[in-house]
C-alpha cells in the first residue's frame, strides 16, 4: 500500500522532520498540531485561543486529506496542565458531533514552542 503525504498550506508547515499527515490506504494518521497561526507560525496567546486553533488546524489537514472532523477516529490530546481538561471538553463539543471519536490524554511536561495543548488524530475515509 503507498503512502500518500498530505499537506495544506491551511494549517501550519512541518516545524521538524514529519509530514502534516500520511495517508495510507483509507487510514490517514494527523500530525500533531499545537496552536500555531498558519500565516504567521505564531503561537495563539492562552489555552481557550490554543484549543480553537488546534482544531481548526486539524480541521485544515483532514479536509486536505479528502475528510472532515467528522471522519476522525481517535484522537490524543497532550496537556501541559490536565486542569484544562474541561475547556477541552467544552471546546470539543463544539467540534464534534455525536457518536464522538475514540480519545487518550496525557499529561505532559512540555510541548513544541510552549505549547499548552497539542493533538493528534487518526481518520478513516471510506
Amino acid at each position: 500500500m503507498a503512502k500518500q503525504i498530505i499537506h495544506t498550506n491551511a494549517a501550519p508547515k512541518a516545524i521538524g522532520t514529519y509530514s502534516q499527515a500520511v495517508r495510507c490506504g483509507n487510514t490517514v494518521y494527523l500530525a500533531g498540531q499545537i496552536g500555531l497561526d498558519p500565516a504567521t507560525m505564531e503561537l495563539i496567546a492562552g489555552i481557550g485561543p490554543q484549543i480553537h486553533r488546534v482544531f481548526e488546524n486539524l480541521k485544515a489537514v483532514a479536509q486536505a486529506a479528502g475528510g472532515d472532523l467528522g471522519d476522525i477516529v481517535k484522537l490524543t490530546v497532550y496537556l501541559t496542565d490536565l486542569n484544562h481538561f474541561a475547556r477541552v471538553n467544552e471546546i470539543m463539543a463544539t467540534c464534534f458531533k455525536q457518536p464522538y471519536p475514540a480519545r487518550a490524554s496525557v499529561g505532559v511536561a512540555s510541548l513544541p514552542r510552549g505549547a499548552l495543548i497539542e493533538i493528534d488524530a487518526i481518520m478513516h475515509l471510506e
